[in-house]
C-alpha cells in the first residue's frame, strides 16, 4: 500500500531530455572519440600479442573477444558505477556531467592506452609501465602503492555482498559465514587459471548486470519520474552541501563511474589474453563507456529518490536520521519500483558485481607481487606463496571494517582517494608515452592535470577524510593549484630535455 503510494505519484510525461542527452553522447564518444584515440596509439593488428607469443595456461591464456570484453567489464565495474554513482547523486545534475565527459575523455582514453602499452611489453603489471616511463623510484612507491589498492579493494568487495547477502536474504546468519565463503571463492579465482573459473561465469555475471541496468530504464518509462535537467541548474544539492563542495568531494565519490585507477590494474589481466591488436578499442574502452552508461542510469535512478520530495524519507535511515549510503539505497530503489522477484535479481546483479571485482583485485596484486620478484606463476604451489601473505592482510583489514562501527567508512574513503590517485599516476605516465612517441598528448595531459588538481584539493579541503577541518577551503584549494602547477611544471621540464636529447641523436 505504501509502495502504491509512492509510485502513483508518476503519472505525467517526463522526457527525462539530459538524461537521454547523456546516454547518446556516451555512444557517440565510443563510436568517435575512441577511433581518434585508437588512430593516436597506431593500433597495429599484425603486432604478436602476448597471449599468443607464449601461452602459459594460467594467465597468458587465448579467449574469444566478447568474453575478453565481459571480463573486463565485470573486472572493471564493481560496486564503484552503482554505489559510488548513486553517492554521486546527491549533489545533484552535475553528476552526469562528470560520468559523461570523464568516461569519453578521461576513464575510457586512461583505460584503452594503460591496456595497450601493456599489450606492447608483453602483458606488464601497471607498476612496471608506470616504471618504464617515469622512473625506477616511481616503479619502486607504485609497487607498493598499487599492492595496498588491491587488499583494500579486496576487504571492500568482500564487505559489500556479505553484508547485502546477509542483510537480504539471510539476516539470521552471522556475517561472518558469508565472509568465510566470499573469501574462500577469491582464493580458487585467484590460483585458478584465468579460463577455468573466471572465465566461464563471468559473462554470465556480466549479462546479470546489464540486465539490471536495463530493468531500471524500464522502470524509468513505467514509472515515469521526473529525472532533472541540467537547465535546472547545476547547484550543488547535497544534503550537508555545506561540508561537500561538488569540487573535489563528487569527483572522488563517482570513481569507477567516471575514471578510475582501478581499471588499468585491471587491464594487464586481459592484455594476457588478447590474440589482436584491433580487440583493445572494444575491450578497454568500449567496457569503460558501459559502465558509464550503467553508472549513468543509477545515478539518475537515485536523483529522484534523493531530490524528490514524496520518496526523500525513503533515503533516510530512520533510527539514526543519517541519508543512506550506496549499498543501501541499492535495495531502496529495487523494492520501491520492482516486483520481488526483480528487485532480488538487482540486489544479486550488484553482489556479483562486487565479487567479479574482488576476486580479479586479488589476482592482480599476486600478479604484481609475482612480476616484482620475477617468480614464475606456473606451478600452483608458487601462487600459493604469493597469495597467502595477500589474503591474510586483506582478512585483517576485513575484520577492522565489520567490527568497527565507521570502519567501512573508513576504508572506502581511503580506497576511494587512492584509486583516483592512481588513475593520475597513470595519466601522467600515459602522458610520458605519448610524448616519446611524439604524438599528441594533450588528450592525456588535460585530463592528468584535472585529476591531479582532484585529488591534490580532496586531500585538504575535504574535512573526515583529509585537512579540511585544519585549514580555511580557499588554502586547500591554492596547496591542491600549486601541487597541480609543480606537476605540470615537472612534465614541461622533463619535455624539453627529452626533446633537446633526440635533436642531440
Amino acid at each position: 500500500m505504501k509502495k502504491n503510494m509512492y509510485l502513483c505519484r508518476f503519472k505525467k510525461l517526463n522526457i527525462m531530455v539530459s538524461f537521454l542527452l547523456a546516454i547518446v553522447l556516451l555512444v557517440l564518444g565510443y563510436l568517435l572519440y575512441s577511433k581518434l584515440i585508437e588512430r593516436i596509439v597506431e593500433i597495429d593488428p599484425n603486432r604478436t600479442t602476448p597471449a599468443v607469443a607464449h601461452p602459459d595456461g594460467v594467465d597468458y591464456v587465448p579467449m574469444k573477444p566478447w568474453r575478453i570484453y565481459l571480463i573486463q567489464f565485470l573486472n572493471i565495474a564493481g560496486v564503484g558505477p552503482i554505489c559510488g554513482a548513486i553517492m554521486g547523486a546527491q549533489f545533484g545534475s552535475a553528476s552526469f556531467l562528470w560520468i559523461v565527459f570523464g568516461s569519453i575523455f578521461a576513464g575510457a582514453v586512461h583505460d584503452f592506452i594503460a591496456g595497450v602499452i601493456s599489450i606492447r611489453r608483453d602483458g606488464a603489471s601497471l607498476p612496471e609501465i608506470h616504471g618504464a616511463y617515469l622512473g625506477n623510484g616511481p616503479k619502486q612507491f607504485m609497487r607498493i602503492f598499487t599492492v595496498l589498492l588491491m587488499i583494500l579493494v579486496g576487504a571492500v568487495f568482500v564487505n559489500t555482498p556479505a553484508v547485502l547477502l546477509n542483510n537480504n536474504f539471510t539476516p539470521d546468519w552471522n556475517i561472518f559465514l558469508w565472509v568465510g565463503v566470499i573469501f574462500a571463492y577469491y582464493l580458487i579465482a585467484t590460483l585458478l587459471p584465468i579460463d577455468k573459473l573466471i572465465g566461464k561465469i563471468y559473462p554470465i555475471f556480466g549479462f546479470l548486470l546489464l540486465g539490471m541496468a536495463v530493468a531500471i530504464v524500464v522502470a524509468f518509462l513505467v514509472y515515469r519520474p521526473e529525472l532533472p535537467e541540467l537547465w535546472d541548474g547545476l547547484q550543488n544539492q547535497h544534503p550537508d552541501a555545506a561540508h561537500n563542495p561538488i569540487f573535489p568531494m563528487m569527483f572522488i565519490s563517482i570513481a569507477c563511474g567516471a575514471i578510475s585507477g582501478f581499471h588499468a590494474t585491471q587491464s594487464p589481466l586481459m592484455a594476457r589474453c588478447m590474440t589482436n591488436e584491433r580487440q583493445a578499442r572494444p575491450v578497454f574502452y568500449g567496457a569503460m563507456i558501459t559502465e558509464g552508461i550503467v553508472a549513468l542510469i543509477w545515478a539518475a535512478a537515485a536523483t529522484v529518490f534523493y531530490h524528490d520530495p514524496m520518496l526523500q524519507s525513503l533515503t533516510v535511515n530512520p533510527e539514526t536520521g543519517a541519508t543512506l549510503g550506496g549499498n543501501a539505497m541499492v535495495g531502496v530503489i529495487a523494492n520501491t519500483w520492482f516486483p520481488k522477484a526483480i528487485a532480488v535479481i538487482c540486489v544479486l546483479g550488484v553482489i556479483s558485481a562486487a565479487i567479479t571485482s574482488g576476486d580479479t583485485a586479488l589476482r592482480s596484486a599476486r600478479l604484481i607481487v609475482a612480476d616484482f620478484l620475477h617468480y614464475e606463476q606456473k606451478p600452483i604451489k608458487n601462487r600459493l606463496f604469493v597469495a597467502l601473505p595477500i589474503f591474510a592482510i586483506t582478512a585483517a583489514v576485513l575484520v577492522y571494517s565489520l567490527i568497527d562501527a565507521k570502519g567501512f567508512d573508513v576504508i572506502w574513503r581511503y580506497f576511494a582517494w587512492s584509486n583516483q590517485v592512481l588513475a593520475t599516476v597513470t595519466l601522467w605516465t600515459i602522458t610520458v608515452f605519448l610524448c616519446q612517441k611524439r604524438k599528441p598528448y594533450i588528450i592525456t595531459l588535460l585530463p592528468a592535470m584535472f585529476m591531479t588538481m582532484v585529488t591534490g584539493c580532496f586531500l585538504f579541503v575535504a574535512e573526515k577524510e583529509g585537512f579540511g577541518s585544519v585549514i580555511p577551503r580557499w588554502l586547500g584549494y591554492t596547496i591542491g593549484s600549486a601541487i597541480t602547477l609543480a606537476a605540470t611544471c615537472l612534465f614541461y621540464l622533463w619535455a624539453g630535455k627529452n626533446k633537446r636529447k633526440e635533436q642531440q641523436h
